[in-house]
């Protein structure tokens, strides 16, 4: 079994870096051109085409209505596919619903599974718990374990655990009143049996990220999955207006749109196999990743980064991992031209 334990930050301003910081990029590379491309994140390129007409004044001028939250919720488990004893419950992004997780699993020891989403060892940190690092499926049961934790599929080399191997880690921590956290961000451009979320263990919660898949990030809004009593705790501290009224109205027409993710999916696929053909070809090793994103290795890593951001092109580093080099994708001729001439330096 290798297992870490995973060092608390080093102090209460310190926090997990994120892609998409390009006022930071901006100042740290002014002679860059413009516009600059965004590659350091995992969001579709080309976003869900909403109808505008659906977002009339009251969306903006009213508070959101319970009734028009239920159908969101409704809608998202049609298209998750949810268990009919399972429970659905929207909130602005994936933050707040990791933020709130502590206080709904005062959990003490706490596993993660491989090195992923920065965010959860943080804010299990900052709850005091003990957060030990695993490399393997079956450590996340050992029997001091209180709560485990696994970003499925992660975040930033795809790796993916089969729903049964979950529910069998579920199994095992509920016998004993433990709870497995699944952060499926980026489940929507996986086959939906990869997902966890039909079969819904007894004591899981199950995280969704809307805004990566159908690119519109900024909306801000995310789901958790889970049985009615836990979901109902987690609606109760997260308070009575969790979602926008834009976001409840773009979020029920999107997901409802099943042919649009069918075919969203064909072109991520097409799209990330062409970004791992131009990565091999400029001297990066691609290491996997998801259809929104592709992790590469390369000895020079440090440089390329830099290369690129003087190219006024930004893709995700690794502090923790200097040799890896995390691209998203290109979301036009344009940027792909930019990009392969930047990397072909």
């Amino acid at each position: 079994m290798d297992a870490r334990h995973d060092p608390a930050p080093a102090s209460a301003a310190s926090r997990p870096r994120h892609g998409g910081e390009l006022d930071a990029a901006r100042a740290r590379f002014p002679q860059a051109p413009e516009p600059w491309i965004d590659l350091s994140t995992g969001i579709n390129p080309r976003p869900y085409p909403f109808d505008a007409g659906t977002l009339g004044e009251e969306r903006w001028t009213r508070l959101p209505e319970r009734a028009a939250i239920d159908r969101l919720e409704a809608t998202a488990a049609r298209a998750y596919g949810v268990a009919p004893h399972g429970r659905v419950v929207a909130a602005s992004g994936t933050q707040p619903l990791i933020a709130a997780l502590p206080a709904l699993f005062p959990a003490r020891r706490v596993a993660i599974l491989g090195f992923g989403y920065q965010e959860h060892p943080a804010r299990w940190h900052a709850a005091g718990a003990q957060v030990r690092i695993v490399e393997e499926v079956e450590a996340l049961c050992a029997q001091d374990i209180d709560l485990a934790v696994v970003v499925n599929p992660n975040n930033p080399d795809g790796r993916l655990v089969e729903p049964g191997d979950l529910a069998t880690v579920a199994a095992r921590l509920a016998a004993r009143d433990g709870a497995l956290v699944v952060d499926e961000a980026f489940m929507d451009v996986v086959a939906p049996s990869r997902s966890l979320i039909p079969a819904l263990p007894p004591r899981t919660i199950i995280l969704r990220s809307f805004g990566k898949a159908y690119g519109l990030a900024g909306l801000r809004l995310s789901f958790a999955v889970s049985e009615p009593d836990l979901a109902g705790r987690l609606r109760a501290a997260l308070g009575p207006w969790p979602v926008s009224g834009p976001a409840l109205a773009i979020g029920t027409q999107a997901l409802a749109d099943a042919g649009w993710l069918v075919r969203t999916r064909a072109q991520l696929d097409h799209d990330a196999a062409r970004l791992d053909g131009l990565l091999r070809a400029t001297g990066f090793q691609p290491l996997g990743g998801t259809s929104l994103f592709r992790l590469a290795a390369a000895p020079d890593a440090a440089h390329s980064f830099e290369r690129l951001a003087r190219a006024g092109i930004l893709v995700r580093s690794f502090p923790e991992r200097p040799h890896w080099l995390r691209f998203g994708l290109p979301g036009d001729d344009a940027a792909w031209r930019r990009l392969e001439a930047a990397l072909a330096g």
